[in-house]
């Protein structure tokens, strides 16, 4: 009996000092690890990297940036079931445990025991889980495990269970660049987190453990297996009865990608956001989870970017077939990895398929897709593919499949409007579509190109090239504030000019059919491109006058070349640049300057930033009330720098423009609504944008863009466009919504050529563009068209000598005219009737 004291005695004895040790233990690792202890009060405001998105103006998706998926939701918009499933794979002891299991401790160190010193897994609770991530290096180090064990004991102190769930849920990587268990339910599965069933609960729960290797797309068979040791847990827990757990073993693994749809077909756009997104916030603007809104309207945007692919594609298969883009030898009977591996290397673009083909006969040829469809095309299908010649010639109709295809060839198929399979490939020429609201500048839809795949190259904003005859308009337009009338009669004949860089030292510019008609109107000149008309008229008016006053269009003099080829349009201009300029006649004669961004958000949901743009504001009070004259814009808005966007700042910001910085004003400094609008610089008088609007809508109806008179609509107006040698097609035209320029070429300045013996002009490229967009983005609304003004009269001119006569005049027709020109006008055709009288009395 005194033996069993004794030992009892000393047991106690050792196990206190165990006990003390212990403790102390615990105190020395505190004390040698505590100034490495992070900061988890962080945690109670911590931001998650969720990626910027980019919508639309009605609120679709453009694009989405940033590496990782994450869509951050708070702790009671996760089902019970998917935390229940949660906490049965990784703690079921989660809301007991004070943020360590000392019991999983003492396993792993046994386990650790066994290996003979080994570092092995296990052991770490959720709370140890988010300290580590939040925290701390991956590595495997006793020390760091220390470190993890007591920031655990703090966060358990510091927040409640709920938020290092809520953490925990949010931050997890879970395969394939899904974050967070929203992420994996929409990729995986497709789903917000509300429409999960118990399964997919169990399979997302699954793959906290080793997302990379085990999910549901990568290996499904290790997942399912995974899973259904969850669901028994939740089974064993009781988070589900035997009947869910009997139904949910036996559900299949129904996972599959899913990406993020992009609801609108926008990249340029997309990219230029990314852009000044970045400049304005760093690269924090990726992982910020930044929403920002464009101007950008879902449905004129598809409707621009399907009439940009349809005109090029028809501009291509107007010049030819120029052959496969491939070739390979086939066996005679190849295999699926045969046709896998030549088809390597080529992917879908714009909706054409690549594919090779297996077989040919005069009749039919059939292609394997890269999508593994075997396709049968006919003769139909083919006919278009006249062989290229050259960029004005083709050869001729095709007869035969075999005459076009031959076996091996790598080819593209795209389906036309009835769903048929089609013979296709990638055009070579590019073109570019800008459409700006008139009223403040905002961007409805732009295109840079063919294919942001193939080019990245933003045709829009960035190209410079010469517009040709549609930058007629604006020397018009000083012409006419300079007395000239659109009834003034310049002559239309052979010219030559002293040039010492041409061969003979002459300059004879011509019009486009190289043919001469004599004196003529200013109306007929610009309805019909008359170029010798514009070189007199530029001539006329002074080539220094003519520059100052294109400034007032937004274009820099540095753009504008400083002698009389400007009159043919040679200034250096994108299609931004045009559209912009354009809008100038659309709004009555106000400057607005294109911009795309229109309020960008936080995380939150708060505005950061909201575009206060410049408008024209025509019936504004503030302009009524303070009426301005025409006048040159400002400097700074002649020249180009990067888009800028605001923050919100207690001054003016810079706003999110394509061609220069406006103000803005901060997000909350639109609360009240109280703040009068931003009044765009007024720079030409409304009756001289009435005259030259009225000629161009001449133009469309019965001029070079005559085939627009087929939409029907009256308030159209716009100029064909085109630079020697066929290496610019324009057209550029407007009404009172929308501002459009088309440009169509190749980036390599070389010709668009001759079809059919027909130059490719801007009514022949670039038309077809704007005509298919225009009509689609304005179907259903009311014509809108500026009204006459005041100071505008209507009479009777002779059509020969364009000044005013009578009724009785058989030769006699409408024109209009600024009131202070009819007088002296009329007073011109006394005088002429004077000398015609006395010219008739010297006869006799």
């Amino acid at each position: 009996m005194p033996f069993l004291k004794r030992l009892l005695r000393w047991l106690l004895i050792l196990g206190f000092s165990g006990m003390l040790l212990a403790v102390v233990a615990v105190g020395v690792a505190y004390w040698l690890v505590a100034p490495r202890l992070p900061a988890v009060s962080v945690l109670k405001d911590y931001h998650m990297q969720v990626p910027l998105r980019v919508l639309s103006a009605d609120g679709k998706l453009i694009a989405t940036f940033g590496e990782t998926r994450r869509i951050p939701v708070s702790i009671d918009q996760v089902p019970p079931m998917l935390k229940d499933a949660v906490l049965s794979a990784e703690d079921a002891d989660f809301y007991h445990h004070p943020g360590i299991d000392w019991r999983g401790i003492v396993r792993a160190g046994w386990h650790v025991i066994l290996a003979g010193g080994q570092k092995v897994q296990g052991g770490s609770t959720i709370t140890q889980q988010v300290a580590r991530n939040f925290f701390l290096s991956p590595e495997k180090l006793y020390s760091r495990k220390l470190i993890e064990m007591f920031t655990a004991l703090r966060m358990e102190k510091e927040l409640t269970k709920d938020q290092i769930l809520e953490l925990y849920l949010n931050k997890m990587f879970l395969g394939h660049r899904a974050y967070g268990v929203a992420a994996a339910a929409e990729y995986y599965y497709g789903k917000k987190l509300d429409q999960l069933t118990i399964a997919q609960c169990a399979s997302i729960a699954s793959t906290f453990q080793l997302p990379s290797a085990v999910n549901p797309v990568t290996n499904p068979k290790r997942l399912v297996a995974r899973r259904n040791w969850v669901l028994g847990q939740m089974h064993e827990h009781h988070f589900i009865n035997k009947a869910q757990y009997e139904q949910a073993i036996a559900a299949p693994d129904d996972a599959s990608p899913h990406e993020q749809p992009i609801q609108v077909h926008a990249p340029y756009v997309a990219e230029m956001v990314r852009q000044q997104v970045l400049k304005r916030f760093g690269n924090d603007a990726l992982t910020e989870g930044y929403v920002v809104k464009t101007t950008i309207d879902s449905s004129r945007q598809q409707e621009a970017v399907t009439a940009l692919r349809n005109g090029l594609i028809a501009y291509d298969r107007r010049h030819g077939w120029r052959g496969p883009e491939g070739h390979q030898d086939l066996p005679a009977s190849p295999s699926a990895a045969n046709l896998e591996h030549a088809l390597a290397g080529y992917s879908a673009i714009a909706g054409m398929e690549p594919g090779i083909v297996t077989a040919v006969s005069s009749t039919a040829a059939t292609v394997h897709l890269d999508t593994g469809d075997d396709v049968q095309i006919g003769l139909d299908a083919v006919s278009w593919a006249r062989k290229y010649i050259n960029d004005s010639h083709v050869g001729p109709k095709p007869k035969a499949v075999s005459d076009v295809l031959k076996r091996g060839d790598i080819v593209r198929l795209s389906r036309d409007t009835q769903g048929d399979w089609q013979l296709a490939q990638i055009p070579k020429a590019q073109s570019a579509l800008v459409s700006v609201n008139p009223e403040d500048g905002a961007i409805q839809a732009m295109v840079g190109g063919f294919s942001f795949t193939l080019s990245k190259f933003n045709r829009a904003t960035m190209a410079a090239r010469q517009p040709g005859s549609s930058f007629k308009p604006y020397f018009y337009s000083a012409a006419f504030d300079r007395g000239f009338t659109p009834a003034s009669i310049v002559n239309d004949a052979p010219l030559a000019l002293p040039d010492p860089s041409r061969p003979g030292g002459l300059w004879t510019p011509s019009n486009d059919d190289d043919k001469f008609a004599g004196p003529m109107r200013l109306r007929t000149a610009l309805v019909l491109s008359k170029n010798l008309v514009s070189v007199r008229l530029l001539d006329a008016i002074g080539v220094d006058y003519a520059r100052t006053f294109a400034t007032r269009f937004g274009f820099s003099l540095a753009a504008l070349p400083d002698n009389l080829s400007l009159a043919l349009g040679t200034a250096s201009v994108s299609p931004m640049d045009m559209a912009r300029g354009y809008a100038v006649f659309a709004n009555g004669g106000y400057l607005v300057t294109p911009y795309f961004i229109s309020e960008i958000d936080n995380r939150d949901g708060k505005p950061v930033y909201i575009a206060n743009p410049a408008r024209a504001c025509r019936s504004c009070e503030e302009r009524l009330l303070h009426p301005t004259p025409p006048a040159p814009p400002p400097t700074n808005m002649l020249s180009t720098p990067a888009n800028g966007v605001a923050t919100g700042s207690s001054s003016p910001a810079p706003a999110a423009s394509a061609a220069e910085e406006t103000e803005a004003l901060p997000a909350d400094a639109h609360g009240a609504g109280d703040h009068p609008p931003v009044l765009a610089p007024h720079v030409l008088g409304i009756r001289t944008d009435y005259l030259i609007t009225s000629l161009m809508k001449g133009v469309i109806l019965h001029g070079t863009g005559s085939a627009a008179a087929a939409l029907k609509r009256p308030d159209l107006a716009g100029k064909t466009g085109s630079s020697s040698d066929f290496r610019d097609a324009w057209f550029v035209g407007f009404n009172g919504d929308l501002s459009t320029a088309v440009w169509v070429g190749f980036d390599n300045f070389s010709s668009l050529g001759r079809s059919y013996g027909v130059g490719e002009f801007g009514a022949q490229a670039a038309l077809p563009i704007w005509m298919s967009y225009m009509g689609s983005a304005l179907k259903g609304l009311p014509e809108n068209s500026l009204p006459m003004p005041p100071g505008i009269s209507t009479i009777l001119i002779n059509r020969d000598t364009g000044l005013p006569t009578t009724a009785s005049d058989p030769n006699s027709m409408p024109e209009i005219f600024k009131v202070e020109d009819v007088d002296r006008l009329r007073a011109k055709a006394a005088q002429q009737q004077d000398k015609d009288q006395q010219h008739a009395y010297n006869i006799f």
